[in-house]
């Protein structure tokens, strides 16, 4: 048996990797310089060029990019016609982001629990906590799998509610043959650099829906409008008139974002591809290791994967989740934990949530841990994560 490097043996390899990595080009680069050349930095027609992409790929017929996933959420709220007084279904196990969307609008959110096999959030979960208040469901394709579409697209229509994915994991991912983007009222996607394509930062809303569309136009670019048709005041003197009609924010996203973007998602079937082989390698590989637990995928998703989790089999082994994540740093394959239950913050603790509401994702989040995914990983990168693990295993399994 090796000697762990965190007892003083040698670690599996002599560099660290992480959990993710953006991959940037001399395209790339290029894309990027050539508009920080041009005329236009901001509101130019990158931006417009990226919306257009955005929707042939998704299948949506109108895509609004913004400079975060978080405002690309908030801005879906917003064109919910989320308010005070409302409630949000969303899950735990998300980036605080798909929560506080709700507390933006001076709404409250609330926690269904996860499937225990695909950590994603239960359609039932979801039917058992709607309420009179509720207005919309946010959910999350956690690690890139999409959610229980057909399921969770009923029960929003038969209530009455705004279905809204949070596919920050997603990009590139289908669900029946259907492109993520496409499916829900409005899906929200993110292009923060660990994510399959990246813009540094970034997000969009994809919608099919006319009226929700000229919502989330407004909330992302102050409320104000150059379009005749929306204003009270028309006709107006000239080209140069505009009106605030609505309450909005500054969410615009820069061209030269835009720019990095659109050249990213040229190569994003080549970093689908790529992550499913890693995938592969990894589910094979922890098959015939019962330690180690697998996130399961349901049949009607086409996963491009964001995030690996492994979940550890507490019963088998005789070490902590920290003992283990620290003992995983110490061979330099160093992972993260995705996601704290949202409701265990202090911010949600002062606003009256408590440990115990999501019995299921709690007990997930006691084992689970990130390991490295990204295309540009090399193959000896995933033989030492694979090392690296069943090492670990080896010397806190329990006899």
């Amino acid at each position: 048996m090796e000697k762990l490097a965190i007892e003083g043996g040698y670690p599996v390899r002599s560099g660290k990797i992480y959990y993710g990595r953006q991959w940037i080009t001399e395209e790339d680069i290029d894309a990027v310089r050539s508009v920080l050349e041009s005329d236009f930095i901001t509101c130019g027609p990158k931006v417009e060029e990226l919306e257009r992409g955005l929707c042939e790929y998704t299948g949506a017929k109108h895509a609004v990019v913004v400079n975060s996933g978080t405002s690309a959420l908030h801005c879906a709220c917003i064109a919910a016609g989320v308010g005070p007084g409302d409630e949000v279904i969303t899950t735990p196990i998300t980036f605080a982001a798909s929560a506080n969307c709700a507390f933006y609008c001076g709404a409250r959110p609330v926690f269904a629990d996860i499937d225990p096999e695909t950590y994603t959030i239960d359609p039932e979960s979801i039917e058992a906590h709607i309420t009179e208040r509720t207005k919309a469901v946010v959910a999350v394709d956690y690690t890139g799998q999409a959610v229980k579409v057909r399921e969770i697209r009923e029960i929003c229509d038969r209530h009455g509610l705004v279905f809204i994915e949070d596919a920050a994991h997603s990009i590139g991912t289908s669900y029946d043959g259907k492109k993520v983007g496409s499916l829900a009222d409005m899906t929200c996607f993110s292009f923060h650099p660990v994510k399959t394509v990246t813009g540094g930062e970034g997000g969009a809303v994809t919608t099919n829906n006319d009226d929700l569309y000229k919502k989330l136009v407004l909330a992302h670019t102050h409320g104000i409008t150059h379009d005749e048709a929306l204003m009270e005041d028309a006709p107006h003197e000239g080209r140069w008139v505009y009106e605030q009609i609505s309450l909005g924010y500054n969410y615009r996203m820069t061209d030269f974002q835009a720019a990095l973007i659109t050249s990213q998602m040229k190569r994003l079937s080549f970093f689908s591809e790529r992550r499913k082989e890693i995938v592969n390698r990894y589910n094979e590989a922890f098959a015939g290791l019962p330690e180690i637990i697998v996130q399961k995928e349901i049949p009607e998703s086409d996963t491009t994967r964001h995030l690996y989790v492994i979940r550890l089999n507490k019963e088998l082994l005789k070490c902590s989740r920290a003992q283990f994540f620290e003992a995983m740093t110490a061979e330099n394959v160093v992972p993260q934990v995705h996601y704290v239950p949202v409701y265990w913050f202090p911010y949600y603790r002062s606003k009256g949530y408590e440990k115990g509401l999501c019995p299921v994702a709690e007990e997930i989040y006691s084992g689970i841990m990130s390991i490295p995914l990204y295309p540009k990983m090399e193959d000896t990168d995933v033989d030492d994560t694979i090392h690296a693990i069943r090492k670990v295993v080896e010397n806190y399994r329990k006899a």
